[in-house]
């Protein structure tokens, strides 16, 4: 009788650590693959390139994990840094890095010490079906307005494959 309740009890004891393991163990996420990310960054290079300007692009991924990053042949080895940075600065914030920067000038300076972080203009958010899935940030041009519009040429380059996620 005793080693009935025990293996009862350890039964119950069972059941209730399964439940607990139902709840909210794993969940599904979008995020941007391999292929979207090269494409995004090559083709925000090639728009700068056509300018006259040699840039850095990086993609990092929702979690600010870097899925590529390209350097076109004149631009500086810093660039690549500061591209990803501004990427990081977009994911922190959900914005492009030029509106957190004019939005948040109180708390910028404080940002711009954070390793990883570079709170400038050149980065936006890469999305799709709603979901915000990366970021692409980009650093060469002479003004971070340029690296930004480099960016989003990219991303209506390939807003066919964004919408398609």
């Amino acid at each position: 009788m005793m080693l009935k309740k025990r293996l009862s009890v350890l039964l119950s004891s069972l059941l209730m650590a399964a439940s607990a393991v139902q709840a909210n163990d794993f969940y599904e996420e979008k995020n941007i693959g391999m292929e979207l990310a090269r494409d995004l960054a090559s083709e925000a290079i090639n728009a700068c390139r056509d300018k006259g300007y040699s840039v850095s692009a990086v993609v990092v991924d929702k979690h600010g994990n870097q899925r590529v990053a390209l350097r076109d042949d004149f631009a500086s080895k810093f660039t690549l840094q500061i591209a990803e940075e501004k990427a990081n600065a977009t994911i922190m914030s959900g914005l492009k890095s030029g509106e957190f920067r004019k939005l948040r000038g109180d708390i910028r300076p404080e940002l711009n010490h954070i390793d990883g972080l570079i709170i400038m203009v050149g980065a936006i958010p890469i999305t799709s079906g709603g979901s915000r899935i990366g970021a692409i940030g980009v650093s060469g041009a002479p003004g971070g307005e340029k690296d930004e519009a480099c960016a989003q040429i990219a991303l209506d380059k390939l807003e066919d494959r964004l919408a398609g996620f």
